[in-house]
């Protein structure tokens, strides 16, 4: 058996983790770089084996730093299944294309302002190669062993977390070794997911983990949500300012209506306005409804929740946004401030000192969302520099993330200790502060793998 890390190595992005054994390769997750330039640039370049090679994918969840390469597999010559949780195909639906859309736009709106280098620009993939890649989706029970279609050999369990709905940590078992994949653990007190399901049901020994460290070098601040929102929002408006979120457009743009819809019932927030713009947030919430025997709270609720917000489907009611003259909440992706609707209104609500712009999920380094946090006095966008004059804030304790905490109960919980130990998908501080804590507190030898590192069992 064979392990070599292909993405989500000294990065929390493009998860891509091949499998191989002397049946055939399974690859887990297939993820999209994001963040710095150089890691953009890894998008571009051809997959390390021959995609036609590779004889099934295994997704953890339905993010696009794990799912939005497949297009491009597809493209390059796999022709082989996808199989991930029910929830995550729903969500993938709806992800995939609209990550092509992106693209698409993207590139049509360089073309168009020239401000991009490349001439012409291009999108990576377009909807059709999304279609095409969701076509081959099987998706599969939580926690009941399957074997593997294309690779007889390999057996494959996927173990419910609380990262996201759908969210699983992924069990390949192939004759007498087996190999644990995280995903992105979640947090337990979660106010929308349950927590994760315990790993010990379904392994008595692990030949090797591999692990997450997007924050495996600190802990998650001891706050409220709900009262830091409240604080942020009452704050914002007795100033006349309007409140910008980026927001990722699953799972966090859900989070956050559910806890503005809590505020607002309980008269601890103004009546201000809600929007929410972002067709993909707007399709993603559908999509929890549909699910909501799987969420920790009342199907009533859930559309309550949603029912509250004023969803901005058009161009021109986006771009009306743009000149409130009332204090409101707008919610909008992307959560990094990396493309999307969310740029628009950056640009027209950056400028001035009673605005606040409120990030509530993990930036990655070189992403606009990370230098807005970091204090940069200026925002490009759409090739403008924009002076930055709003209050920008970061709620951590709002992060779908389990912290170093949550990473080392998660471990402790496994039955007993694996024989090799992976730590990856962190920033490399990140990354070597979980590796250092994990062999004091547990004793463990951990590794944390290079990118295109391999290692044989």
């Amino acid at each position: 058996m064979k392990l070599r890390f292909l993405g989500a190595a000294g990065t929390v992005t493009g998860s891509r983790y091949l499998l191989q054994t002397s049946r055939g390769r399974v690859l887990v997750d297939c993820g999209l770089f994001q963040g710095y330039k150089v890691l953009r640039q890894r998008n571009w370049k051809p997959f390390p084996v021959e995609p036609g090679t590779v004889h099934a994918v295994v997704l953890t969840h339905a993010h696009i730093d794990h799912t939005g390469w497949l297009p491009v597999l597809f493209k390059n010559g796999f022709d082989g299944p996808v199989y991930c949780s029910g929830p995550t195909y729903d969500l993938a639906r709806i992800m995939l294309p609209d990550a092509a859309r992106l693209q698409e736009e993207e590139a049509e709106y360089a073309n168009r302002k020239g401000f991009s280098r490349h001439k012409p620009a291009l999108p990576l993939y377009d909807r059709d190669d999304a279609q095409r890649a969701l076509a081959r989706f099987e998706p599969l029970p939580e926690g009941e062993p399957f074997r593997l279609r294309r690779d007889g050999g390999m057996q494959c369990t996927m173990i419910s977390n609380s990262h996201l709905l759908g969210a699983c940590s992924v069990l390949l078992r192939s004759g007498r070794k087996s190999v644990l994949f995280s995903g992105d653990l979640g947090r337990d007190e979660d106010p929308l997911v349950p927590p994760s399901a315990p790993v010990r049901d379904h392994a008595d020994a692990l030949t090797a983990v591999v692990v997450e460290s997007t924050y495996g070098d600190r802990l998650h601040p001891d706050q409220d949500p709900a009262t830091e929102i409240a604080r942020v929002v009452s704050a914002t408006a007795r100033r006349g300012g309007v409140i910008i979120v980026p927001s990722f457009a699953v799972e966090r743009a859900q989070v956050l209506l559910y806890y503005l819809y809590r505020l607002r019932r309980d008269g601890r927030i103004p009546p201000v306005p809600v929007y929410l713009n972002s067709p993909l947030a707007s399709k993603a919430c559908d999509v929890f409804v549909a699910n909501a025997a799987r969420l920790r709270i009342p199907e009533r609720e859930c559309r309550e929740i949603f029912a509250m917000t004023r969803i901005v489907d058009s161009v021109a009611e986006s771009r009306a946004l743009n000149a409130l003259h009332e204090p409101a909440v707008i919610v909008s992706a992307s959560g990094m401030a990396t493309g999307g609707r969310v740029l628009h209104h950056l640009k027209a609500y950056l400028p001035d000192e009673r605005n606040t712009v409120l990030f509530a999920g993990y930036q990655a380094p070189g992403t606009r969302g990370a230098k807005l946090v970091a204090g940069a006095e200026t925002a490009r966008i759409h090739g403008e520099e924009i002076p930055v004059r709003a209050q920008v804030l970061d709620l951590e304790c709002l992060s779908a993330h389990a912290d170093q905490r949550g990473l080392l109960e998660w471990l402790q919980a496994l039955p007993g200790r694996p024989g090799h130990l992976f730590v990856t998908h962190g920033d490399p501080g990140a990354s070597d502060a979980l590796r250092r804590k994990i062999e004091d507190r547990l004793g463990w030898e951990a590794v944390v793998p290079d990118q295109s590192e391999s290692f044989e069992f």
